[in-house]
């Protein structure tokens, strides 16, 4: 079963500093059908103006991601992490028994565009843990990357949660695949244009929730980047 989640009908919040747009229900955003997808719990697309950004905060008991679109945000918590991140760059926490960071963007000149992502974690109260890392996904474009998982396998980042993401790039013309071992998916188009199945014409924020497929192939014509979610 394939159920789509277009862009436009997403929550919206535009604060003047920060104009986000909710794939599932968030702060004062909220709808009962899509309160998240089993583990995921939180995709925010958020743009945020230049100089601008989130003051220290806390989170616990939860695995948290930042995915870089452009520009760049820069980051500080109380683990000790800190750096700035730019695309093709990954930022993972596990907030567990509590962690308080800040994320500002960067530059004093360009806007910065990132997704948020939270998943529930399967473990209560670890001790948090901060990881950046670049990983290949626009060097080696046309196939899937893991970049965060269940178990750390392929060097992605570990997480406790029933989740593993990747992402692919893909090129003009370019076809991908990917076989699922999990029930359930979650595919977030980051940018770009792709069809799902020969089929479902996906644009720049729109997302699609799976249950029981056993594979998806993804086409495009003019390219696109798209994160997916294998879920149990």
């Amino acid at each position: 079963m394939i159920t789509l989640r277009p862009a436009e009908q997403r929550g919206h919040a535009n604060h003047g500093w920060l104009d986000a747009h909710f794939t599932f229900s968030f702060a004062n955003y909220y709808d009962p059908a899509w309160m998240g997808f089993r583990a995921l719990r939180v995709i925010n697309d958020d743009i945020v103006a230049p100089g601008r950004g989130f003051g220290k905060h806390p989170h616990d008991n939860m695995e948290i991601l930042t995915y870089m679109i452009s520009g760049s945000l820069s980051h500080n918590d109380t683990t000790g992490g800190s750096g700035a991140i730019v695309p093709g760059e990954l930022q993972h926490m596990s907030a567990g028994t509590g962690i308080q960071h800040s994320e500002q963007n960067a530059s004093d000149r360009i806007a910065s565009h990132s997704l948020q992502i939270w998943l529930l974690p399967n473990k209560q109260n670890v001790t948090p843990v901060y990881n950046q890392r670049k990983f290949n996904v626009a060097e080696e474009p046309n196939k899937f990357h893991l970049l965060a998982s269940s178990d750390g396998r392929e060097s992605s980042f570990h997480m406790h949660t029933d989740a593993d993401l990747s992402a692919a790039k893909l090129e003009p013309g370019a076809t991908v695949t990917h076989t699922f071992t999990k029930p359930y998916a979650f595919l977030h188009v980051v940018q770009g244009e792709v069809t799902l199945n020969g089929k479902t014409a996906l644009k720049g924020g729109d997302g699609v929730a799976i249950t029981n497929e056993q594979s998806l192939t993804l086409t495009t014509t003019n390219g696109g980047e798209v994160l997916l979610f294998d879920l149990d």
